[in-house]
């Protein structure tokens, strides 16, 4: 009898504690439980970052951690078709170059440093191909005629193919492919069936393309067929479930993924069936979270690791959804529902962590009073404390719980220059401000705070910036490169980031770095915005949260900053801005958000960002 170590090639270990990580195969004897345990693969869809621009009708590329978007329509109220192009690292979604011409209903293929982009419309129907070089995009040789839309694409920017789709100026579903030599396109093998808006994963010898419409009434397929490089093999057992106007396909010829679509007369009731192909049968998979048509995939994605991006419900979605085959669980990172405010109020100073917060002053919207209240927060429970010696509203926040700032601020008809020291226990008066003025932020500690911009000028200059020693305020040389206010604002004297904001209109996504001694631009916001609900406390450069907004109407879009891009994260589960709710934190991963809004709201969130850890299961005889 073969042994375990000779069958797996590993030996069975004796611990009084599960590894905190491990390998498929490994096993090990936990001598505290008494059991023979190890980590077993999971299979599973779960949340991404929300895309920027919510949109549908898109083109996508790449894989999961290193994927692109491009096209599409953008709504509601985000501009009809689009040209913008995001780019996903894994993690969050960030702005890059434009498409040459905008457009919708594409195909794309290729990975996010050297994708393609063909055909689409609007009319007259776009002919023009595009190719991607991971930061710009570049016009090359024109689709063939007669042209396609709502097709899908498979392969690489050398080597593609186009399938099926909407024919003009016939005006017919084709069976017609064409294939990209990475210059010209040419005529391919036909394919058995005409449909458009079908799935297709592989490469442009080896393809599978599944589901789609066909006349009449645009009803949904199961039909499934294959590609060789020269001709187009139906296979007869086809998708268990007929869908249409799919959202997403990857995967190999032998080994592939359709996600999502429409089903039902017309293709109108959106799904989340995911169907999977192992070469010879199709079988039912973990359905997606958010049933959608119209969406975008990785297409180079694996059936291990595949990505799912935007879409249409009832309207424009921008929610993603990753699919996971691991030994390891991860918890996506996400806000949570915590104790309310006992005021409901926006405008607020807020200092301090996520176990440890003050919120100070304020607006209550509605009747329009300013406020003097002020609340501690111990992680789960807000507590009122001593008000403030003012009554003020958009004041800044600096330091802790114990020794905080409460900074300037605006109570009509004034801006009055006053600042407030917190010991923990009571407030006393600081010094002033050398320039009062709405919209100001800062951040920093009792002792070495910084205070930058405005949006009321000329009684405070919105490029000026001061610094407090911890008694008084002195006006520094260091001007803002983009004068302006209801900023975000973050990190110590001596690592300060000032981002977004507004003159009052529009939001803009400058960030800008501050080193003690001077300003500099730094990498822009994936997303403008403005009058943010958090800014990111005290947490420095390279670790910030940027949480709600209120460019036009409140947002729950949130961002967070690595130190070199910024990336789309986890929405709030409540929109909030209007210059600015309570936010706390010393990092992205560990944020608070409280109050907010117009009218005021009293909800507070925090944010725990995404964790992983081995999925370990105990063995036992079957």
């Amino acid at each position: 009898m073969s042994t375990y170590r000779e069958i797996i090639g590993k030996k069975i270990k004796n611990v009084s504690s599960d590894p905190s990580a491990g390998v498929d195969g490994e096993m090990w004897y936990n001598s505290t439980t008494g059991t023979f345990r190890g980590p077993a693969k999971l299979s599973a869809w779960t949340s991404g970052s929300p895309i920027s621009t919510f949109r549908f009708a898109t083109g996508g590329a790449g894989t999961q951690t290193a994927a692109l978007l491009f096209g599409g329509y953008g709504g509601p109220g985000g501009g009809g078709v689009l040209a913008y192009t995001e780019e996903y690292d894994g993690s969050g979604w960030t702005s890059t170059g434009d498409m040459n011409n905008a457009r919708v209903y594409m195909c794309g293929m290729g990975t996010q440093t050297a994708a393609l982009a063909g055909g689409g419309e609007p009319v007259p129907f776009i002919q023009k191909t595009e190719e991607y070089n991971g930061t710009a995009w570049s016009e090359v040789n024109t689709n063939p005629t007669p042209f396609k839309y709502q097709f899908t694409g498979t392969g690489t920017q050398t080597a593609g193919l186009s399938i099926m789709g909407y024919q003009q100026p016939s005006g017919t579903v084709t069976n017609a492919c064409f294939e990209y030599d990475g210059t010209n396109w040419a005529a391919g093998g036909s394919g058995n069936t005409a449909r458009m808006s079908g799935g297709g994963a592989g490469t442009q010898t080896a393809t599978i393309a599944g589901g789609g419409n066909k006349p009449p009434a645009n009803a949904a397929m199961a039909d499934t067929e294959t590609y060789n490089g020269t001709a187009w093999t139906t296979e007869p057992p086809g998708l268990n479930t007929s869908i249409g106007r799919v959202t997403s396909a990857f995967g190999t010829q032998t080994d592939a993924f359709i996600a999502g679509g429409a089903t039902g007369p017309g293709s109108t009731s959106n799904s989340a069936v995911v169907q999977g192909y192992d070469g010879s049968s199709w079988t039912v998979k973990t359905s997606l979270a958010t049933a959608r048509r119209f969406g975008s995939g990785a297409t180079n994605g694996t059936t291990s690791a595949g990505l799912v991006m935007g879409g249409y419900t009832t309207t424009w979605i921008g929610n993603s959804e990753e699919w996971n085959v691991s030994t390891s669980v991860t918890t996506p990172g996400a806000w949570a529902s915590s104790g309310n405010m006992n005021t409901a109020r926006s405008q607020i100073a807020g200092m301090g962590i996520t176990t440890a917060a003050v919120a100070a002053g304020g607006l209550i919207y509605g009747p329009g009073a300013y406020q003097s209240v002020a609340e501690e927060y111990d992680g789960s429970t807000w507590t009122n404390i001593p008000s403030m010696p003012v009554t003020l509203g958009f004041r800044s926040g600096a330091g802790t719980a114990t020794a905080g700032l409460a900074i300037a601020g605006h109570n009509p008809p004034g801006s009055p220059t006053s600042t407030s020291e917190w010991d923990g226990s009571s407030w006393s008066a600081g010094g002033n401000v050398n320039a009062g003025g709405i919209g100001s932020a800062g951040n920093g500690t009792q002792t070495a705070a910084w205070l930058a911009g405005s949006a009321e000028p000329p009684s405070r200059p919105n490029t000026a910036t001061e610094e407090y020693n911890g008694s008084a305020w002195t006006s520094v040389p260091g001007a803002l490169n983009t004068g302006r206010g209801y900023c975000g604002a973050s990190g110590p004297q001596t690592d300060g980031t000032f981002m977004g904001g507004a003159t009052p209109s529009p939001a803009y996504n400058n960030t800008e770095e501050y080193n003690g001694t001077a300003w500099t631009n730094s990498n822009t916001l994936a997303v403008p915005m403005s009058m943010m609900a958090n800014s990111g406390g005290s947490a420095p450069s390279n670790s910030i949260m940027a949480a709600g907004s209120a460019n036009i109407s409140t947002s729950a879009t949130t961002q967070q900053t690595d130190g070199s891009t910024w990336y789309t994260s986890a929405a709030l589960s409540t929109a909030r801005g209007t210059q600015r709710a309570c936010g706390a934190g010393a990092n992205a991963d560990s944020s608070l958000c409280a109050g907010g809004n117009s009218p005021s709201i009293n909800s507070t969130e925090e944010f725990t960002g995404e964790t992983t850890a081995v999925n370990v299961k105990t063995l036992t005889q079957s």
